[in-house]
């Protein structure tokens, strides 16, 4: 799993949309995480359609839900002006941290298995105060 360095640097560029490095799903969630974090995303029709289309509606939230909460933490972090670790840091706390594969599957699969079929529609609220 993770993207390889080359995959990085296409990521930073311009041209990502041309790379073969990357597929079109992944170039999908670039376009979208760059539209989420510039606030683009709500006035781009083209950009929502381009990305709907590789994602199923789960995955599309799930993939806006995570973009949102990385700009959240990442603006969260600038603000306070808390830096990030070293990567000496990071590699001594991760050491030897992984994940089981087959818990990771079986831990989805029982996501999939009780996954409703319907979600409740939105509910009326009377911002407004009135009666």
């Amino acid at each position: 799993m993770g993207i390889t360095e080359d995959q990085v640097r296409v990521i930073g560029s311009d041209d990502y949309m041309n790379s073969p490095l990357l597929t079109d799903r992944e170039k999908a969630c670039v376009l979208w995480a760059e539209h989420v974090t510039k606030n683009t995303a709500k006035s781009r029709d083209d950009v929502f359609e381009e990305v709907r289309r590789q994602f199923s509606d789960s995955e599309f939230v799930e993939l806006t839900m995570v973009i949102t909460y990385f700009n959240m933490r990442n603006r969260f972090q600038d603000s306070l002006r808390i830096p990030l670790d070293e990567p000496k840091v990071v590699a001594g706390i991760t050491k030897g941290l992984h994940q089981d594969p087959k818990k990771m599957k079986a831990y989805y699969e029982r996501i999939v298995k009780n996954w409703p079929e319907s979600f409740p529609g939105p509910q009326k609220s009377n911002l407004s105060g009135e009666t």
